[in-house]
């Protein structure tokens, strides 16, 4: 009997935590600052992935031109970023998706923590305490629907919140790094071979071969310096696409996980399958 009275006055406790927080909206707050912080995140990364893609678009597109004793040359060193050209392409549409899902969040947001809301919660959340109070089992559907409310009201600032922390606890450090990096190769790229032209220059043709060669080594050493630059592309792009897919994907569907799963014992539901056949009795009872 103590141990029903104690259960009954934790779970009643609980339950008016929620209605302050439902009213009160600590957690809204924070969560709006969180998703405001993902949202630039990824329009930062997003525009990032754009500008480097111009720049190895103009890159693909650009003939070398030399014309040693009239006779022209043409060759395209930017084709050889080809791959990585494909790999930004796919970055920049999985940034402007993951901008989405933190805009969508904020929509879910404003509409979870709203006056109607709330609303629903409290007296759904009393319903259920007057059956209980009555020495009665409340209804299935009524505890089903609070749990549903619930989820509605704090699924996403408790998702925003959780997935944020574990972000600056375990993520930060390596997007930043990696964004940054992104940021400076965007950089190296520019310094890519644009155009070249060696025709016009006066003399014989040993004279235009000399004035030739440091142009050949230039060229050269900026195709190798692309390369590089689209390898060190690659593999920081990688993870920040991980960074992200982690905090708008696996993270915030296990923290919703976690939270139904609470609310579910929380009510004494069961998770899958009928109710069990004592709670059935007792409500036929």
């Amino acid at each position: 009997m103590m141990a029903s009275r104690l259960k009954w006055i934790a779970l009643l406790a609980s339950l008016t935590a929620i209605l302050f927080c439902a009213w009160a909206k600590p957690l809204d707050t924070i969560a709006m600052q969180r998703v405001d912080e993902g949202f630039k995140r990824a329009a930062i990364s997003f525009g990032t992935a754009r500008l480097i893609g111009a720049v190895i678009s103009v890159a693909q597109g650009t003939d070398v031109s030399i014309q040693p004793a009239g006779v022209g040359v043409k060759f395209a060193p930017g084709q050889a970023l080809n791959p990585i050209g494909d790999l930004v392409g796919k970055f920049a549409d999985l940034m402007l998706v993951a901008t989405v899902v933190f805009g969508a969040m904020k929509v879910l947001l404003v509409i979870g923590g709203s006056t109607w809301s709330s609303l629903a919660v409290t007296g759904t959340a009393l319903g259920w305490v007057w059956y209980h109070w009555r020495g009665r089992l409340s209804p299935v559907w009524l505890s089903k629907l609070i749990v549903v409310l619930l989820l509605v009201r704090f699924g996403v600032p408790v998702v925003m919140v959780g997935s944020d922390a574990i972000f600056q606890r375990y993520m930060a450090d390596d997007y930043k790094t990696s964004q940054s990096a992104l940021a400076a190769t965007s950089g190296v790229l520019e310094s890519g071979p644009m155009s070249l032209a060696t025709s016009g220059i006066e003399g014989g043709v040993w004279n235009r071969l000399k004035e030739l060669m440091p142009t050949n080594i230039d060229v050269t050493a900026r195709i190798k310096s692309m390369a590089q630059g689209a390898t060190q592309i690659a593999d920081h792009m990688i993870k920040v696409i991980v960074v992200f897919l982690l905090q708008t994907l696996v993270i915030p569907l296990l923290l919703f996980w976690a939270l139904y799963r609470v609310l579910m014992a929380l009510f004494q539901l069961p998770v899958t399958g009928r109710p069990n056949k004592s709670a059935e009795e007792s409500a036929l009872d």
